[in-house]
C-alpha cells in the first residue's frame, strides 16, 4: 500500500472516530428522572444519537464537535406518556354530525395536527384506544417513518363493542343506515366473533385491544353502567389477545362490567367511574392498572350545562359521571390501586393533556407520584421500561423541560418549553 493511500485511510478513520465522539450534552438545572423519590440538581445528560449514554454530576464541558443544550435554568423530566387518547377526534358540538360527514382522509389530516400538538405538549408516547377507519395505524407508521412529527403511538385501532353497545359504530343512525356491523367493524356477540375481531386487529396492524366493557357517557344510549360482554366472550377476547401478544384495555364505568373484565384478565380499566371496594380489591389481586381520565369527566360535566351541546340522551349521563371520576380516583389511590396516567384526550382538546396532573394532585396524589404515573409507571404498563420512562443511561433520549418546579406547582407541566424525542429536538422555546 502506498503512503498516500495509507494517509487517506488514516484520515478517514480519524474523521469517522471524531464523528462517533460528537455528542449532545444537556445541562440540567433540576432533574426529575422518573424513578427517584426526589429531584436532583446540577446534572448533565450525555446523548449519543437516540440514546442517553451517561448522566453526569455537574455541568460537563462540551468537547470538540459536541452540541450543548443549556437547560440549567429549567426542570428536566422524562417525556410524558398518556395511556388514553383518541388522536383522530376532538370533541365539539358537531361531533355527532361529523360521524356522517367526514371521510377517512378528513380524520387523517386532522390526526396529524392533533399528534403534533400532543408532542409539543411534552407527551412523547401515547396509547390510542379507539379510532376511526384505522387511521391511527397509518398515523403511527407515518410518525415512525419520519413523515410527520408526533408521539410514539401504541394503538388499538377500532375498539370492540357488542351490538348497540358503546363503540358500536351504527349507534344513533336511522334504521336503514344501521346495517349489521360485525367483527371487522369491531362488533362482537359470540366467542367466535370475539376471536375473529382480535385476529382482525392483528391483521390490521394494531398494537393492543380495546373493549367497551360497559355502556359509555357519549354514546347515543341510555345507560353508561350496564355490562355489555358476557364472561365467555371476555375470556375469548383476552385469551386470543394473549396468543397474539396484545394487552387488553377495558373502557368501563359500571362496577359489574369491571369485575367481569378484571377476572377475564384485562390489563387496564379505563375511567372506572362507579368502581366499588370489590373492584379495587380485584384490581390489586390481578395487578390491573387503573387509567382514570379525570379531565374527561370534568369536560363532559361542563359541556352538559350548555343547552344543545349534547343530545338529550347523553346530557344526564355527562352531568352525573363527571364529578364521580375524581372521587373514584381519590378512593382508588388511597386503596393502593396501580394508577397509570390517562386523559381521554380527543374528548377534550389535544395538547391540554397535562391538565390531568392538576386533578390528580387535587385529589390526593403527591406531585412526584403523579409525574411517575406518566413516566416510569406507564413504561412498565406498556412493557417498554427498558427503553423509556426514566432518564438514565441506556434509555432513549425522550425528555422535556419546564421553567420552575412542578413538584411545587404541578400546573407548570402545562407550559412545556423543551421537547426531545429519541435525541431529536422538536421544541425549544427561549
Amino acid at each position: 500500500m502506498k503512503f498516500s493511500q495509507l494517509a487517506l485511510l488514516l484520515s478517514a478513520a480519524l474523521t469517522f472516530a471524531q464523528g462517533l465522539e460528537a455528542r449532545t450534552l444537556v445541562h440540567v438545572g433540576k432533574l426529575i428522572d422518573g424513578r427517584s423519590a426526589t429531584a436532583a440538581s446540577g446534572k448533565t445528560l450525555v446523548i449519543d444519537g437516540k440514546m442517553i449514554v451517561e448522566v453526569v454530576d455537574g455541568h460537563l464541558d462540551p468537547g470538540t464537535g459536541d452540541e450543548l443544550i443549556d437547560l440549567s435554568h429549567a426542570t428536566v423530566l422524562p417525556g410524558l406518556m398518556d395511556m388514553h387518547t383518541h388522536l383522530t377526534n376532538e370533541g365539539s358540538k358537531n361531533s355527532y354530525l361529523e360521524r356522517l360527514q367526514l371521510n377517512p382522509a378528513d380524520y387523517a389530516f386532522r390526526s396529524v395536527v392533533y399528534a403534533e400538538r400532543t408532542l409539543m405538549a411534552g407527551f412523547t408516547t401515547v396509547r390510542d384506544v379507539g379510532d376511526n377507519y384505522n387511521v391511527s395505524i397509518s398515523l403511527r407508521n407515518a410518525i415512525n417513518g419520519g413523515w410527520v412529527p408526533g408521539p410514539r403511538i401504541f394503538t388499538a385501532a377500532k375498539s370492540l363493542a357488542t351490538t348497540g353497545g358503546h363503540a358500536d359504530p351504527s349507534n344513533g343512525r336511522r334504521a336503514d343506515l344501521q346495517g349489521d356491523p360485525g367483527p371487522k367493524d369491531g362488533v362482537v356477540n359470540s366467542v367466535g366473533d370475539a376471536r375473529k375481531a382480535v385476529r382482525q386487529r392483528y391483521k390490521d396492524g394494531a398494537d393492543l385491544i380495546k373493549i367497551t366493557a360497559t355502556g359509555g357517557v357519549l354514546s347515543l344510549a341510555k345507560n353508561s353502567q350496564n355490562p355489555q360482554f358476557s364472561d365467555e366472550v371476555l375470556e375469548a377476547i383476552v385469551d386470543t389477545a394473549n396468543d397474539y401478544g396484545f394487552m387488553v384495555a377495558a373502557h368501563a364505568h359500571g362496577a359489574e362490567g369491571m369485575k367481569r373484565a378484571i377476572r377475564a384478565g384485562v390489563r387496564t380499566i379505563e375511567h372506572g367511574t362507579f368502581m366499588d371496594d370489590e373492584v379495587m380489591q380485584l384490581m390489586k389481586e390481578h395487578g390491573t392498572y387503573y387509567v382514570p381520565t379525570i379531565m374527561a369527566g370534568k369536560w363532559v360535566e361542563a359541556k352538559a350545562r350548555i343547552d344543545g351541546f349534547f343530545p338529550d340522551v347523553v346530557r344526564p349521563k355527562a352531568a352525573v359521571v363527571g364529578p364521580l371520576i375524581a372521587e373514584t380516583f381519590a378512593k382508588a389511590y388511597k386503596a393502593g390501586v396501580k394508577i397509570a396516567f390517562g386523559t381521554d384526550t380527543g374528548v377534550s382538546a389535544h395538547g391540554d393533556n397535562a391538565e390531568e396532573f392538576g386533578h390528580m394532585v387535587e385529589n390526593g396524589m403527591p406531585a412526584m407520584e403523579a409525574i411517575q404515573s406518566a413516566t416510569s409507571v406507564t413504561a412498565e404498563l406498556l412493557g417498554i421500561a427498558d427503553d423509556v420512562g426514566t432518564l438514565e443511561a441506556g434509555k432513549f433520549a425522550d425528555l422535556i423541560a419546564v421553567d420552575g418546579d412542578p413538584l411545587a406547582d404541578i400546573s407548570i407541566l402545562q407550559k412545556v418549553q423543551f421537547v426531545m424525542k429519541e435525541g431529536v429536538v422538536y421544541r425549544h422555546a427561549e
